[in-house]
């Protein structure tokens, strides 16, 4: 690093707004291209590219030099978008979720069958939990015959079932479940 790129990175650690300025002018072309590469989508490129200096911005003073400037950015954009993967990947996932739920109330008023509260609570457990409750308390399986149906330990088994049982309980009111 040239000593007049650190002298500019401790005056914008400093607080030295035109310093600042300077560096992420001098970088934003170099991280654009990188997220472009990233990710194969030039308007979240573009996006990210905008996260990452605002989060440069905040965190300029945390900056320890222990690796390049633009490293630590580099740093900064993939955590951004990592994130933003996983926003995305949850987002997708409860709305197929709530999809499947919807279905599954039609399906059951279709048929003039009763979707309960219990029902209801129990679609918002997690799937391990969910399937450990259901195999436990409505059809009479054993901690063992639970783990072996799921491929766990039975402590497992039963870790998950008191879970699952303390989060219906807590949404339904004890006397309920």
């Amino acid at each position: 690093m040239s000593d007049r790129m650190a002298e500019r990175i401790e005056s914008a650690r400093n607080g030295d707004r035109e310093a600042l300025s300077v560096l992420l002018r001098e970088h934003y072309s170099f991280l654009h291209h990188y997220l472009i590469k990233a990710t194969m989508d030039p308007l979240l490129a573009e996006e990210l590219t905008q996260d990452t200096m605002v989060r440069c911005i905040e965190k300029i003073a945390t900056y320890n030099g222990q690796s390049a400037f633009s490293s630590w950015l580099i740093t900064i954009a993939t955590r951004l978008y990592i994130d933003r993967k996983r926003r995305w990947r949850l987002e997708a996932d409860w709305l197929r979720r709530e999809q499947g739920l919807r279905n599954i109330r039609w399906k059951f008023a279709s048929r003039n069958m009763e979707w309960s509260e219990l029902l209801d609570v129990l679609s918002g457990l997690p799937s391990a939990q969910r399937i450990a409750v259901l195999l436990k308390h409505y059809y009479g399986y054993s901690y063992d015959e639970i783990g072996a149906i799921m491929g766990i330990p039975p402590g497992t088994a039963k870790s998950r079932v008191a879970a699952g049982v303390k989060e219906l309980r807590k949404e339904l009111g004890d006397g309920e479940f």
